[in-house]
């Protein structure tokens, strides 16, 4: 194994998304409002969201712009306005970033220009901007380390989130209470695959079978054989060899080929209904997450299954001796991407499983995965490649099949627990 595969994308959203410039998106306002239903404190936030009952949204960077307005109907007496970007990771809610833009003090003018030193009933309105860093400072392991941003991550009974939030604070003199309005936003950066070889990208534009490895080895990655051994209908000794080879910087086409001197074990297990590849994904959330050895048997590490590779027979490749099969991993919209932030990382890789066929038994039998390769997913595809499935009509998976023991299940150590699908910004 050569490292880790190139990063795979989704095939949501646009390629071609500006990382400077903001959609056509919406802008979302929201208040707080006095015992009389007067909203006399207004946050207005433009972002790429669609419309403006979502939460605003934005890409790695992309200007957050807005205005505060302060609908008072007597004089106030504040001390400062301020607006506030804040990011927290974990149940325990611990900042890694923090970036505060005062707006109005006594000492900073109103924006007519004029000074006061407290705000008469009017209506003001103060506009801000903000732009987020694409990396922050964070103690990892008792040390302190620049890290890419990670993106917003939220899901139904997940053990962390990383959540963004807006926040206006009216600051009041002594002994008042300071009053807050507060919006979360999604953020997303921005990361894409390498540029699949010029083949693929042929194969992708034009809509035409993919070049295998034997004439496009640029395009793909071929792992080492891995052995396997069996026996058929109880008595008789099988030894075969897999090989598995995957297409770079795309949305995961597979090509598994067997190898062996048996032609009815080869028949059988070569059938696309026998393989399991499994994608997978492990969100670590301890104090070593950002480690490659994050601790996969304590109550800090979670594996999910996201995804099975569907396979069906390659056209003119099998003969004597050898069979073989294409494939792919169709990677749902909602697939978070890869991250490796402190205390929280979201880690994806393949595994090949035991051999499903009747009459086939492993010897010795196989209790884990015969082979793990890491993968990662990005936000977006490769810059002017849109990728699409080549499966068969007949091999296309449903979209909602559950790939989880039992009903979403999430797996943590050796315990599980239920685990319902959410939403968030992918």
């Amino acid at each position: 194994m050569e490292g880790e595969l190139p990063g795979y994308t989704p095939r949501a959203g646009n390629s071609h998304a500006s990382q400077d410039v903001l959609p056509t998106g919406s802008e979302r306002t929201i208040s707080l409002e006095d015992n009389k239903g007067h909203k006399w404190l207004l946050l207005s936030v433009k972002s790429r969201a669609p419309t403006p009952n979502s939460l605003p949204a934005f890409y790695a960077g992309d200007l957050i712009s807005g205005n505060v307005t302060l609908d008072i109907l007597k004089s106030e007496s504040s001390k400062a306005i301020v607006t506030a970007g804040t990011t927290l990771v974990g149940q325990e809610e611990q900042q890694f970033l923090v970036i505060e833009k005062e707006l109005w003090s006594p000492a900073i003018a109103l924006p007519d220009g004029s000074k006061v030193s407290k705000l008469e009933k009017c209506r003001h309105t103060w506009p801000f901007e903000m732009t987020l860093p694409t990396e922050t400072e964070v103690l990892d392991r008792k040390e302190k380390r620049m890290f890419p941003l990670p993106p917003s991550f939220t899901e139904r009974a997940s053990p962390a989130y990383i959540n963004y939030k807006l926040t206006v604070v009216l600051k009041r003199g002594a002994l008042r209470v300071n009053q807050t309005l507060t919006t979360d936003f999604g953020y997303v950066p921005i990361t894409r695959p390498d540029l699949p070889s010029p083949m693929l990208q042929k194969a992708y534009k034009e809509n035409i079978p993919l070049v295998g490895p034997e004439g496009d080895p640029e395009g793909w990655h071929t792992l080492p054989p891995t052995s396997v051994a069996g026996t058929l209908f109880g008595t008789k000794p099988v030894n075969f060899d897999f090989t598995l080879t995957y297409a770079r910087g795309s949305a995961i086409p597979l090509r598994l080929t067997f190898t062996g001197t048996d032609e009815q074990a080869l028949d059988l297990l070569s059938n696309p209904h026998a393989t399991r590849i499994l994608l997978k994904r492990s969100l670590a959330t301890g104090s070593d997450a950002t480690s490659e050895d994050a601790g996969k048997h304590t109550d800090n590490f979670f594996v999910e299954i996201m995804g099975r590779a569907v396979f069906w027979p390659a056209r003119d490749f099998s003969t004597t001796g050898k069979r073989v099969l294409e494939g792919e991993v169709n990677l749902k919209k909602a697939l978070k991407q890869t991250v490796i932030f402190p205390r929280f990382a979201v880690r994806y890789h393949l595994e090949v499983h035991a051999f499903e066929v009747a009459g086939f038994v492993h010897t010795p039998p196989v209790s884990g995965p015969l082979l793990t390769q890491p993968v990662s997913v990005t936000s977006f595809h490769a810059a002017g490649v849109v990728m699409h499935s080549f499966a068969p009509p007949e091999y296309v998976q449903e979209e909602n099949e559950n790939f989880n023991n039992s009903v979403g299940l999430l797996e943590n150590g050796n315990q599980r627990f239920y685990h319902h699908a959410g939403s968030g910004i992918a």
